[in-house]
Parts: C-alpha cells; structure tokens; sequence
C-alpha cells in the first residue's frame, strides 16, 4: 500500500482523536481488509497443486 495522506483530530488536550484519509485511501483499505477477510475464512480449505489446477483450468477452457 503507498503511503496513507492522513490528518488527525484532536481534542483540546492535543490528543488524536480521529483520522482524515482521501476517500480513495480509505476505499483501498476497505478492500484490503475485505481480501484479507477472504483469505482468513479460506485458509483451512484444502490446496492443490498448481499442475492440478492448470489442468482442471484448461478441462473448463478457462486456459
């Protein structure tokens, strides 16, 4: 991820309160967060090998 163009609130006391991103950068982290999510709920499902995945890709025309 590039570097985030953040801004911070803060209270009266100088204490961050909240954060200000571009809206872009915030919808990049959105999706970040829901790849990861996807990937969280998917990592003890059952891998095959890449060999086996070309061919069954290729079966569906897909290659």
């Amino acid at each position: 991820m590039a570097k985030l163009h953040k801004q911070y609130l803060v209270d009266d006391n100088g204490k961050k309160t909240a954060v200000l991103l571009p809206f872009d950068e915030y919808e990049e982290m959105l999706e970040d967060l829901h790849d990861l999510a996807i990937i969280a709920e998917r990592r003890d499902e059952p891998t095959i090998p890449f060999d086996e995945l070309k061919k069954r890709l290729r079966a569906d025309g897909i290659l």
